[in-house]
């Protein structure tokens, strides 16, 4: 009998890594060259989204930890950092389930970027309600709430649950 999938709050550094590192092969020829390293999340990478608020949740299944899924709030966006499921248990559900915990915590307008070459990611979050928005925007909303690099910046896209964009430009954030 399998174990019932488990969802939590996560700190475990080294467990969030494994997690991170292992889906994060697929990357691996295909988001620029000059942005893929080994490993994709480092101890310290990840110290540093901690620090910079990132929430993680994860769901275990038994003893191990099967998928993680950061959360950053950032004034008038949350945003969905590092959702990455195990390469053998994705296609099981656990990233819809921790992208609707997700849902559950937040009240504002959510955000997510993703590598523009990921079309899995993409199609995963279009599934769940979001939708891509126009390349205009990207370069600004990126620079706006995420810390990241400026050639990562040319690379991703931004996608927003629902009205999510419209209630940010009504309120005058972009």
């Amino acid at each position: 009998m399998r174990d019932v999938p488990r969802i939590h709050r996560v700190s475990d550094a080294q467990a969030i890594c494994a997690v991170i590192n292992a889906a994060a092969q697929i990357y691996r020829g295909v988001i620029p060259d000059d942005c893929w390293h080994e490993p994709y999340m480092s101890a310290a990478a990840l110290q540093q989204e901690l620090e910079d608020g990132v929430v993680f949740w994860g769901v275990s299944q038994g003893h191990e930890l099967v998928a993680v899924m950061g959360f950053q709030p950032r004034g008038a966006v949350d945003l969905i950092r590092h959702a990455y499921v195990r390469p053998e248990r994705q296609r099981n559900g656990l990233g819809r389930t921790l992208l609707e915990k997700i849902h559950d915590q937040s009240s504002c307008p959510i955000l997510v970027g993703t590598w523009a070459s990921a079309h899995w990611a993409i199609r995963f979050y279009e599934r769940n309600g979001y939708r891509r928005l126009n390349p205009r925007h990207t370069a600004r909303l990126l620079d706006t709430f995420w810390r990241i690099p400026k050639r990562q910046v040319g690379a991703s896209v931004v996608l927003a649950r629902g009205d999510a964009f419209e209630r940010l430009r009504l309120a005058g954030e972009v």
